[in-house]
């Protein structure tokens, strides 16, 4: 059999795209480097919102008899903010938000003047927004194709790059269509076929959100994308080789309070500040850094349900504060409810399931289950932070960066033969 390079299937909830764009977007002049057509293949998937405890309480059979096959982790530690769009690109850069810039699904950015939201599509395709080096970059920077089926970050053009194979988001694309397509990539002669794949589906992350992690709904989506994953994983062995499995989650879920909401406090005038829409975080920017500390110093004393930080004190676990903002993105005061309390000021009623808390926080923590001719096999390993898969999945495929990451090679690397 030849060594299929570990895909990762990454399961992705709420991007921003054309709903109808469903057509597969290839770079027709482009081919494997002969180096490069022996080399592993990997297949990551992410399942948004896919709780660490999902899978067990839901009895999602197939992704326990694979992760029991693998390499399974306690649970996977998300960076903060614990939110779709900085978790998934932190993922594929090995960066924290705050140092490859997108600190959050909707977040200001105070030399442009300008609020950066994941749901505008052409933002969301806008590469000036984003840092690091995504690993579909790196592989067709070194002449090993990619091909990602949805993934935030991944219709922008980095370096004048985007993968070889690319689906901009869409919700209309049925799951069994998205296993043939990867199917269909994995059949293409060596010279074609991507050694790198990810995919995403967002079903748990919406049915969570809407209707709380305990809820039937809930049960349903877990069966639906472990139904997915089992058909996927059949689909590789059909077609002859060996692919390695990467499956992780960006975050948890947490059902809130979401009647007794946090309106905006009465110490923030809006007249001197701005403050970006957030249900477990709530960024304020000052148009007149004078008015920072006395704002500050009152919401200290009002506070009730959450707590307040200066850019420059926010805890340094979260790599988050000013020191570490490279792109100055975030709020010059920060404002972090405490579960199950969150923020409402905007009026609309939150769902009642949410994320975006410090990721020490359980009901966030995440999943990583790994198999493959790569992995070692029945290894269970403490939790680790989801930076740290960048640099696996670049020593599986033989890839080479050299811009500074937040992750370590060292962290996972006993998990491989």
């Amino acid at each position: 059999m030849k060594k299929l390079l570990f895909v990762v299937v990454l399961f992705f909830l709420g991007a921003s795209a054309d709903a109808q764009d469903t057509t597969q977007k290839v770079i027709l002049n482009r081919v494997n480097g002969v180096e490069q057509q022996k080399k592993p293949y990997v297949i990551l998937i992410s399942i948004d919102a896919f709780r660490w405890d999902l899978a067990d309480k839901y009895n999602a059979k197939n992704l326990i008899k694979l992760r029991e096959s693998g390499v399974q982790a306690e649970f996977l530690k998300p960076s903060f903010p614990s939110l779709t769009f900085p978790n998934h690109y932190s993922i594929v850069t090995g960066l924290y938000p705050a140092h490859h810039g997108v600190v959050d699904n909707i977040f200001y950015d105070k030399a442009r003047n300008v609020i950066y939201k994941k749901s505008d599509k052409l933002m969301a395709a806008d590469s000036s927004w984003y840092g690091g080096k995504p690993l579909w970059v790196i592989a067709e920077q070194q002449k090993m194709l990619s091909a990602i089926f949805y993934w935030p970050g991944s219709e922008i053009s980095m370096d004048g790059i985007k993968p070889t194979y690319l689906y901009n988001y869409s919700e209309i694309i049925p799951v069994d269509k998205r296993v043939t397509v990867v199917k269909d990539w994995l059949k293409l002669p060596d010279e074609k076929r991507p050694h790198f794949i990810a995919l995403y589906f967002p079903q748990v992350d919406q049915a969570a959100h809407k209707y709380k992690p305990d809820s039937e709904e809930t049960r349903k989506a877990v069966q639906l994308v472990d139904d997915a994953v089992g058909k996927l994983v059949d689909a590789a062995k059909s077609t002859g080789l060996d692919v390695n499995f990467i499956l992780v989650s960006d975050h948890g879920m947490s059902a809130i309070d979401n009647v007794n909401t946090i309106p905006l406090p009465k110490a923030i005038d809006l007249a001197h500040f701005k403050v970006t829409p957030g249900n477990a975080l709530l960024h304020v920017f000052a148009n007149d850094k004078a008015f920072i500390k006395p704002t500050y110093k009152a919401l200290k004393v009002g506070a009730k349900d959450y707590d307040v930080y200066l850019s420059k004190n926010i805890p340094k676990t979260w790599h988050y504060n000013k020191e570490e903002d490279i792109y100055n993105r975030v709020g010059d005061i920060l404002l972090v409810p405490h579960l199950p309390k969150v923020f409402n000021i905007n009026g609309v009623k939150p769902d009642i399931g949410q994320h975006g808390f410090d990721p020490a926080i359980a009901d966030m923590h995440a999943i990583f289950y790994a198999w493959g001719p790569n992995f070692k096999q029945n290894l269970k390993i403490p939790s680790f932070e989801n930076v740290n898969i960048y640099p696996l999945i670049a020593k599986i495929l033989g890839l080479t960066y050299t811009q500074k990451i937040d992750g370590s090679a060292k962290v996972l690397s006993p998990i491989l033969k």
